[in-house]
């Protein structure tokens, strides 16, 4: 890690042969420099995709995404890049997943079908329902309930950072950063989609928040999550797609209202 650091502070005159000068030998350098972050974003996210999912497309994906972040990057804000590539790596990545369809058509209207289930059942118990009284809702088992939760998790690993609407770049997972720019337009929306994911994190079971915790502010993956809470990947997996079900039904739900009042 010191290494790694020390070397970023030396690629200082890089970054400005790059930035001032244009040069493209410079630029391929810092390419070259910073392609370990491309590796690690690539291949966490792999973890939980079908493995119909190659996972060269992911690291070229990656790659763009890193040169993205490279072109674009100011050096001179003392900002440190590689958050900053991390965040344009892992959306690189994707958006090549979601131009891939890469999602069938019968996942999408299952956990479409779970989503509304959530959103209504806890508008009428106003509280977290149990997967029983989902289950019932659905007109199936639990054990198949938890089929359906397994299968649609490869679709809720994006969930947070699908767009608000589809013609806003602003995207669930802003709405957990802090961010300091921001777009006035934006204020009151956000304060009341903000306002909506922390009641909807405050709903999730103890074992569902912790789940969402620790993939989205500690950056564990989920076997790595698995052996921290002593569960199987499969239970943590479904853990996680129950989380993101709810809050996405609790989004749309204030998505919904914000509409009414525009």
């Amino acid at each position: 890690m010191h290494e790694r650091k020390a070397s970023t502070l030396s690629y200082a005159d890089v970054w400005e042969r790059w930035k001032e000068h244009s040069d493209l030998e410079a630029k391929k350098q810092l390419i070259e420099q910073y392609l370990h972050i491309v590796d690690y974003v690539s291949g966490r996210l792999a973890v939980g995709l079908p493995k119909n999912v190659s996972k060269d497309d992911l690291f070229s994906n990656g790659v763009m995404g890193l040169i993205d972040a490279v072109e674009k990057f100011d050096y001179k804000r003392g900002l440190q890049f590689e958050t900053y590539a991390s965040w344009r790596v892992r959306g690189a990545i994707l958006d090549g997943l979601r131009q891939g369809d890469w999602v069938p058509r019968s996942v999408r209207e299952k956990a479409k079908k779970i989503e509304e289930g959530y959103q209504h059942l806890e508008q009428q118990y106003l509280r977290s329902v149990t997967d029983a009284e989902m289950s019932e809702y659905l007109n199936i088992s639990e054990k198949e309930f938890q089929t359906m939760l397994q299968e649609v998790a490869v679709m809720t690993l994006c969930s947070l950072e699908d767009p608000i609407r589809e013609e806003e770049s602003e995207t669930r997972l802003t709405l957990l950063v802090d961010e300091k720019a921001k777009n006035p337009d934006y204020k009151v929306r956000e304060f009341f989609l903000k306002d909506s994911l922390t009641k909807g994190i405050e709903k999730l079971t103890e074992k569902e928040r912790t789940v969402v915790s620790l993939l989205y502010y500690e950056d564990l993956s989920l076997s790595e999550i698995a052996e921290v809470m002593s569960l199987s990947p499969s239970r943590i997996s479904q853990l996680h797609s129950k989380a993101i079900l709810r809050l996405r039904g609790t989004l749309e739900k204030q998505r919904d209202l914000l509409m009414c009042n525009d």
